[in-house]
């Protein structure tokens, strides 16, 4: 298996040096995370696809908040990339404390007519991608007795949503799936996570083609009636529940209420209704 190319250190690296590895990273949440850990001066593994953006950010941080950076440039929707990065974090003598699997896309729009490759590609990145990082690194951290690993699921996990059905079901799994993890990994001391933020101010909606018509009927659109909160609030309110050693946050007070509240309705009722919303408009 090719190796992924060392695209930049910067810093001398040194033998098992622990770092934060962050998917997602070149923009919104994911970008707002690592700016927070890097000002408690931990170190970072940013991955992502944009190599340019991630080599600025490295080059930034390292600067300003003096700690050591690196990333790998990947595009996790495609299969075998989370094996190479492994297999690189492995080559660099790394040693993986938190793992962030942050990375996803969503789509919107009727299911029928979604590009199938693209809906497959999400599959790939927001699941397969994210299970088989957690099992590689999940493995390395039961040998130390000792890591973090935090999955990034959506309020979308919480109910059935018509016209992003794909993408609501893709955040179940990852939010019964982390659910699950954390407590089979208590007797090994390794904290498991799961961060579900709302809608949130990123290019989220460009990425998924949400950004007209379909966002509209979905009521996602960012404007001053939607609430949403930005990537930087998301990342404070993860930091602040880590301290703390949750297993499990809702980030912003609105979708905490809304959490509780889905749990009370029959799910048919709940679909029934987004369906008629996004029909009527």
């Amino acid at each position: 298996m090719d190796r992924l190319p060392q695209l930049c250190t910067i810093n001398l690296i040194s033998k098992k040096m622990k770092v934060i590895l962050i998917t997602g990273a070149s923009s919104g949440i994911g970008e707002a995370m690592a700016h927070k850990f890097a000002e408690r001066k931990r170190n970072l593994l940013l991955v992502a696809r944009n190599a340019e953006k991630l080599d600025t950010l490295c080059k930034q941080m390292a600067e300003k908040y003096g700690i050591k950076t690196q990333f790998i440039s990947a595009d996790l929707a495609k299969p075998g990339k989370a094996e190479q990065i492994f297999s690189e974090t492995k080559h660099r003598g790394l040693e993986v404390e938190m793992l962030i699997n942050n990375a996803g896309i969503g789509s919107g729009g009727e299911f029928s007519e979604l590009a199938l490759e693209t809906e497959m590609e999400m599959l790939q990145l927001n699941i397969s991608s994210l299970v088989a990082l957690t099992h590689m690194f999940l493995g390395e951290m039961k040998k130390r007795n000792n890591g973090t690993i935090i999955n990034v699921a959506s309020m979308a996990s919480f109910i059935p949503i018509p016209y992003m059905a794909t993408y609501s079901a893709s955040k179940v799994f990852v939010r019964h799936f982390t659910q699950a993890l954390t407590q089979e990994c208590k007797p090994y001391h390794v904290h498991i996570m799961l961060l579900c933020p709302g809608l949130t101010k990123t290019n989220f909606n460009h990425a998924a083609g949400m950004d007209g018509e379909v966002g509209r009927r979905l009521n996602a659109e960012y404007n001053s009636s939607t609430p949403l909160q930005t990537p930087d609030q998301v990342a404070e309110e993860l930091l602040n529940a880590l301290d703390k050693r949750k297993h499990y946050i809702v980030s912003g007070s609105m979708n905490r209420m809304a959490s509780r509240l889905s749990a009370l309705l029959p799910h048919a009722f709940i679909a029934k209704s987004f369906a008629r919303s996004y029909r009527k408009k």
